[in-house]
């Protein structure tokens, strides 16, 4: 997870005015056709996805009439390909869809559907750091991307804890394996806990952590998401709901049966720990959804009000319409 927060700043800073058309298969005169539709993952394979691998593998996809095809991201993120109609759909984030279509030349992008329904982001550390709040960063020493937005929830975090920011050790560092950061000179890291988490649980790691979103609502943000161009949506509508219908349809079943939904995973992706895999799924049983009926909805007010923090923050460069960004008109009812 902690991989997917450092591609997703990269692809912020690299974000470009690409434009352009989806394109449509070519229906065939005796049969129905199959429509094929290319869906970009933020990194390699994990929980947040499996819901998407689940309505592959057990033919939600097929039975719509689909064919999708599950790829890797580009170096310069998926948005870009999403917007100039070279792929469908892609898993990304509130922050970066706010950088794109606030840049000079903004990407015809919109979430359409949250895979999580609240932020499970925060900072982990050992036990023995004594790390129980963002007070407690003082003098410790934190592995940073250098990054503005990732800077900003911190100073938001440790200030509102009463605590001096400046007073952090940050060390430019790409953590890309938490146990083994944990143990070295690194005090605190980043962590999404659906994953890192929940794997210093597995592999025996006594720790503490603290949400975001514990600390101050406004952090409750979105991530991750999944998001689509407004032209191909406006072109495909009926495409579009029958995708993210199945898609619900693979989430549902992760739900209510994590330990089968993490074997689909690692069929698609065996370099994933099954162990691992199997204590996520069980974990973000309760928060694909959490306390909403329908699966990926997003809350307007909740959008709407980091939206104005990041533009407060001077994270963007204009105030954002109230609703900019995300629709919930193509999710399954």
């Amino acid at each position: 997870m902690k991989k997917k927060f450092v591609a997703l700043m990269a692809a912020v800073l690299m974000i470009i005015g690409l434009t352009g058309c989806s394109q449509t298969g070519t229906e065939k005169p005796t049969q129905q056709s199959t429509e094929k539709i290319t869906f970009v993952l933020d990194w390699t394979p994990n929980t947040n996805h499996t819901g998407v691998y689940a309505a592959k593998e057990l033919g939600y996809f097929k039975d719509a009439g689909l064919e999708v095809d599950i790829i890797q991201p580009p170096e310069g993120g998926a948005l870009p390909l999403v917007a100039a109609g070279k792929a469908e759909f892609t898993v990304s984030f509130q922050e970066e869809i706010a950088a794109a279509i606030t840049s000079n030349s903004p990407l015809d992008v919109v979430a359409v559907g949250t895979i999580l329904q609240h932020n499970t982001s925060g900072i982990i550390s050992l036990k023995e750091d004594n790390i129980l709040g963002p007070k407690n960063m003082e003098n410790k020493v934190y592995a940073t991307w250098d990054t503005p937005v990732e800077k900003a929830i911190l100073k938001q975090v440790i200030t509102k804890d009463g605590g001096n920011y400046d007073n952090v050790k940050m060390i430019p560092s790409t953590v890309t394996d938490i146990i083994s950061a944990l143990q070295s000179n690194v005090d605190a890291v980043w962590i999404y806990y659906g994953w890192d988490g929940v794997a210093t649980k597995v592999k025996g790691l006594d720790t503490n952590f603290f949400s975001f979103k514990d600390i101050d609502p406004v952090l409750d943000f979105y991530t991750p998401v999944i998001a689509s161009s407004q032209t191909y949506l406006n072109q495909n509508e009926d495409t579009a709901k029958k995708f993210l219908a199945a898609v619900a349809k693979g989430y549902e079943y992760a739900i209510a049966n994590p330990e089968e939904a993490a074997k689909i995973l690692v069929k698609y992706a065996p370099e994933v720990d099954l162990d691992i895999a199997t204590a996520s799924q069980k974990y973000l049983a309760d928060q694909y959804k959490a306390e909403v009926k329908q699966w990926g909805y997003i809350d307007q007010e909740r959008w709407d009000n980091f939206y104005t923090w990041m533009f407060e923050n001077k994270l963007i460069p204009n105030k954002l319409d109230s609703g900019a960004g995300f629709t919930n008109a193509y999710l399954a009812k």
